[in-house]
């Protein structure tokens, strides 16, 4: 153990900044790396770093000679922190960057990033992590990890980790609620309470995103999506004031989860522009506003933008509210897939699920509508047949599902779901093809983490990879991606 490894321990492990008992139950094989997952509150202790000395720093991930971390993390914190990020470098390269040492000979080169905040969260690469304080004030702080050890850490050593075989995946914040605003429309002449989640058009995304100030992802392969399996939302341009989308009246749709054969969350964006010299009303079904264009009353711009609006209230109907409003780690998936409904606030809390991004980062999506009826109903959400048709359309991504293999908080009680594309991705669609992926020896299992990885142990035949279907039904679920923390 290094020089630099034993002072941070005297320093800042003593103290009681961080301890490591839990690292034991966070490791499994990863490959030539190890796998770590987990949530720990620490509390800060003076900055042992040269001209820190008045500073406050919690140590998260602690470093030791060739050791690299790979990973996300979240945290929220009782006072404003700056995040912290060690990288080793040779002593040649000090020169033009910014260091940090304890003994002036062993020099890390340090990222800062200050977020001037009590939370946030961060992609990391690097041979440490920490929050920092510029101020002498102690904090405390709740941290999540999900990444990978390149290396062996100091906790490692000191604990001599026994890995087990086949061990339980006990993932930190497996399920996580995430409250999602929602907006009011029409159907029928009866009110719709629905969230705006995708948009096919990056514009449009932006001037949702600012307006509800929640992020909505750009996914462009949605406006492949053919007529037939649309539906339609009527946005207004002008007319009468109100909360619609841009600040007219609210806005109305041609279908609800009533309408079982018809409803798709998926809706054709036509604007409404009411013509010069008309008396502006308010328009509340379908049917008002096309006997509207009819008479030439208004004009309508098929916009070809494509929005996912998942419908969380309509008439005679909602989305089931859990029973149970604690979201753990463990929640299963059946019993509703929102928490509670805010109308006053005007906000939906779903249970956001932990899942791995095909690359392997960790992502969150929420599952608002699906077909076949049978895992519609289990999980209380709506039921859209009409997706179905969307099996061998290119606006549809693939989702893997284990069935068998390492217990963990995946929708089938195993290893947590795999997707093949993130947002940002050109390729990107809230719309999932289900796939199940069965261990042919599952005492064999070990953790996929990556299409890679799917792809790399079917070719080695230890996987069994095939379409989900349901009562000889095809299974496709609307599962937008979302950031949960923001």
């Amino acid at each position: 153990m290094n020089k630099f490894t034993i002072i941070l321990i005297v320093g800042i492990f003593i103290i009681g900044a961080l301890t490591v008992s839990f690292v034991s139950d966070n490791y499994v094989n990863a490959n030539s790396t190890k796998k770590i997952n987990f949530t720990k509150t620490i509390t800060s202790s003076q900055d042992p770093g040269q001209g820190h000395e008045n500073h406050q720093l919690a140590l998260i991930l602690s470093p030791n000679q060739g050791t690299l971390y790979v990973g996300s993390m979240t945290f929220t914190s009782s006072e404003p922190v700056e995040i912290v990020v060690l990288h080793e470098i040779n002593n040649d390269d000090v020169k033009g960057q910014s260091t940090w040492t304890i003994d002036g000979k062993t020099v890390y080169a340090i990222s800062l990033i200050d977020l001037k905040a009590k939370s946030g969260s961060l992609e990391f690469t690097g041979a440490a992590l920490a929050l920092h304080s510029t101020n002498s004030k102690e904090f405390t702080a709740t941290v999540s990890i999900d990444g990978w050890i390149r290396g062996q850490p100091t906790e490692v050593t000191m604990q001599k980790i026994q890995v087990q075989q086949n061990p339980p995946l006990e993932l930190s914040r497996a399920n996580i609620a995430a409250s999602i605003p929602m907006h009011e429309g029409f159907y029928d002449g009866k009110s719709v309470f629905y969230i705006i989640t995708d948009s096919s058009q990056k514009e449009y995304a932006e001037m949702i995103t600012k307006k509800q100030n929640w992020k909505v992802e750009v996914a462009p392969e949605i406006k492949k999506i053919s007529e037939n399996t649309l539906q339609t939302i009527f946005v207004f341009k002008n007319g009468v004031n109100g909360d619609g989308i841009y600040g007219r009246q609210k806005e109305v749709f041609s279908s609800t989860p009533s309408q079982v054969q018809k409803y798709s969350a998926l809706n054709s964006v036509i604007e409404v522009t009411w013509k010069k010299g008309q008396n502006a009303s308010t328009l509340e079904s379908y049917e008002d506003i096309i006997n509207a264009e009819k008479n030439g009353r208004v004009e309508f711009n098929k916009t070809g933008i494509v929005i996912n609006t998942p419908q969380i209230i309509w008439p005679d109907g909602q989305m089931l509210v859990r029973n149970d409003k604690e979201i753990t780690n463990n929640l299963k998936f059946d019993g509703g897939q929102i928490t509670e409904i805010n109308k006053d606030e005007m906000t939906v809390t779903f249970v956001a699920h932990r899942g791995w991004g095909p690359d392997g980062k960790t992502i969150y999506y929420i599952i608002t509508d699906t077909t076949p009826s049978g895992p519609a109903k289990i999980m209380g959400i709506p039921f859209s047949p009409v997706s179905e048709h969307l099996i061998t359309n290119s606006s549809k991504s693939d989702l893997y599902q284990f069935k068998n293999g390492i217990k963990s908080s995946g929708s089938l009680g195993y290893q947590a779901e795999i997707i093949s594309v993130m947002p940002g991705d050109d390729r990107y669609s809230p719309i999932w093809r289900v796939y199940n992926i069965e261990w042919n020896n599952p005492e064999n299992a070990s953790i996929l983490e990556t299409i890679s990885d799917v792809t790399s142990s079917k070719i080695k035949d230890l996987i069994l990879v095939s379409l989900a279907r349901t009562m000889n039904n095809q299974y496709v679920i609307n599962g937008p991606i979302i950031d949960p923390f923001q």
